[in-house]
Parts: structure tokens; C-alpha cells; sequence
């Protein structure tokens, strides 16, 4: 502990979004930095703060700064007050915003108590009340990256058709699975080249909703060409082996797939939703619609299915787009000068 400066919580045990921005980065960040995570739900990888280690915040690290809480949700940040404030740690307490919406009045209420904020995109910059630094995630180039053998091709799959068009992450409405299923029944019986697949969780809430989509595949005969595979070992294979990937939400946090999308050298059809459109450039590295229309997000799709190549050329310019804009460094860079301010202020 005596070289932890920075303590990432995660006190959430279902995984998230924001689970997965924190297993990916904080190995990153710990390359120049000591920095700990605690919280259940992380893999054993990461380096680690136990419960029994709390009481060790009260004393400073070596370097003599006050250790950064690095806040994500409404409880971490709650969490970290009560750290500082009732059992008097030296703490200073940072919180990353990734809501596109106005905060409830608490949520603005802890807001203020912090530190320092950072916003993950301009659209969720613009509902902080606040000072704040804009910080964009990135992605693992070396989880996601382009197909590099037999395996990473969509022929490995066994599945029919030539190419792939890909709809990733949990099956729901806040997803816009149905909104992806039903431009693949408009589309599908004119391209028999093409099959499309869905992965994801499907939690017993959102069961009726998927089993009405599978009624509607089935009624559309398209039961062979519109595949739920449900929760797959390695979702980064399923990237390369998709020409085509669609982010279809109606409303997200950030949304990191389009970004692990475009590290695999796959085109991109997204929503307006989260920071998609601050990630897809429409016409270079894919197409952005609005979030819920179905009819564009229709429309949007088809040029890939009609030309194939077009794909490929928008895979390839989004490989050098994520490249450049969208490491893990970046985004480690960027926090540590929120951190070193944060530091600078005393």
C-alpha cells in the first residue's frame, strides 16, 4: 500500500461497461503508476486492494500526496466521501462521467464534493455543471485487433454464408436488438451471401423480449441466417469475423463496441447514441443514424450488404482511426494529468 497512490473501486458485482473500462486500464495505468483496484467482479490480474486494507488509507503513500479515489458510479463516489470525511482519510476524489443526460439533483450534489471530473465524450461534458477534462476510452489493441489466421475468418464458424454482420452486448430493448432483427428480415432474403449474428446475455427479464424477436426470425424464415449465440467465450473473435458490426442503441453510457469493432478492422453502423457519433466517422470508418430509427438504421446497413468491398475499405480506415485516437495510453495519459492537477492543488 505504500505505493498505491490512485484506487480505482468497483463496487458493483454485475459486470458493466464500466467493469470492463477498468480491467482493461488499469494495467495500463499501472505501468508508471501505483494504482489498486478493489471492489468484487475483477479478475485476480489486476492489482489489488483487499478489504482489510481500508484502514491503510489513513496513512499517505511514500511520495506523501494524498491518494486519488477514482470514482465511476454514484456509490463510489458516496464511498470516497465517507472514506474522507467521517473516518478523516487523506483522500482526494476524482469521478469519470459517461451520462448524456441532466444529473439527478444528489448525483450533481456529489459531483460537486469532488476533486476533479472527467467526462468521457463532449455530449456528457455539456450536462456537467462542473470544471471538468474530457478523457475519451480507448480500446485493447492487443485483445482486439485484426484477424491473424484460419480461425479469426468467418468460414471458421461453420455457419452459412460468406460474410457476417454482426449486433454484440446484452438482448434488449435499450440495446436496439429488435431494431437490428428487423432491418436483417427487410434485408437478408436479398443478400444470400450474408448471415447475420447476435451475441449477448439474455437475463430473465428481457426473455420475453427475446423469445418475440426469435418468433419473428422464424415467422420471416430466416431462422438459419439470424443466429442468437448467446453468451460466447471470446466475443474480440467474433469482431474479426464480421465484416460488418451495428451498434443500434437507443441509449448508452459511452459504448466501447464500436471501438473494439474498428481495432478488428470491421465497419461500423452505429446509433447517435452514447459517444458514437464522436467515434464513427460516417462515409469513412462506417455510418451513424439516429438512435431508435429503424428505417435509417435500415438503410445505413445496406450499401455494405450490396458491396462488400466498401466494408473492407471503412474496416481498414477504422483500423488506422482507433490507431491514432483511441489507445489505452491515450486515455492513461489523459487521467494522469487530471490526476496531476488534482495533486497540484494541494
Amino acid at each position: 500500500m505504500a505505493r498505491i497512490e490512485v484506487v480505482a473501486p468497483n463496487l458493483k458485482k454485475r459486470l458493466s461497461g464500466v467493469t470492463s473500462t477498468i480491467v482493461q486500464l488499469v494495467p495500463v495505468q499501472a505501468r508508471d503508476l501505483g494504482i489498486a483496484v478493489v471492489g468484487p467482479g475483477l479478475p485476480d490480474s489486476l492489482p489489488k486492494m483487499r478489504w482489510w486494507q481500508l484502514p491503510l488509507l489513513l496513512k499517505r503513500p511514500s511520495s506523501g500526496r494524498p491518494r486519488i479515489w477514482h470514482a465511476r458510479r454514484n456509490v463510489e463516489m458516496l464511498a470516497g466521501l465517507v472514506l474522507r470525511h467521517v473516518f478523516r482519510t487523506p483522500l482526494r476524489l476524482v469521478f469519470t462521467s459517461a451520462a448524456q443526460r441532466d444529473h439527478r439533483p444528489f448525483t450533481k450534489w456529489l459531483i460537486r464534493r469532488m476533486d476533479g471530473v472527467i467526462a468521457t465524450s463532449r455530449l456528457s461534458g455539456g450536462f456537467l455543471e462542473v470544471p471538468h477534462k474530457v478523457v475519451m476510452h480507448g480500446v485493447d489493441l492487443e485483445k482486439f485487433h485484426p484477424a491473424r489466421g484460419p480461425e479469426d475468418e468467418f468460414a471458421a464458424a461453420r455457419l452459412p454464408g460468406r460474410y457476417a454482420i454482426g449486433c454484440f452486448g446484452r438482448v434488449r430493448h435499450q440495446k436496439g436488438t429488435d431494431l437490428f432483427v428487423d432491418a436483417m428480415i427487410s434485408l437478408l432474403p436479398h443478400h444470400p451471401e450474408w448471415t447475420a449474428v447476435i451475441t449477448g446475455r439474455v437475463t430473465a427479464e428481457h426473455k420475453g423480449f427475446a423469445d418475440e424477436l426469435a418468433q419473428r426470425i422464424a415467422a420471416a424464415g430466416l431462422s438459419d441466417r439470424i443466429l442468437f449465440l448467446g453468451e460466447v467465450p471470446d466475443v474480440a473473435v467474433w469482431y474479426r469475423r464480421v465484416t460488418v458490426y451495428v451498434a443500434p442503441s437507443r441509449n448508452e453510457g459511452f459504448g466501447l463496441t464500436p471501438l473494439e469493432a474498428m481495432a478488428s478492422r470491421t465497419a461500423v453502423v452505429a446509433s447517435t447514441a452514447g459517444s458514437y457519433q464522436e467515434i464513427v466517422t460516417p462515409g469513412v470508418t462506417g455510418a451513424v443514424v439516429p438512435a431508435g430509427d429503424g428505417g435509417a438504421l435500415r438503410e445505413a446497413i445496406r450499401p455494405y450488404l450490396d458491396d462488400p468491398a466498401l466494408a473492407v475499405m471503412h474496416g481498414s480506415a477504422g483500423l488506422e482511426d482507433v490507431t491514432k485516437r483511441f489507445r489505452l495510453e491515450n486515455e492513461a495519459t489523459g487521467l494522469r494529468e487530471v490526476y496531476e492537477r488534482v495533486w497540484a492543488q494541494g
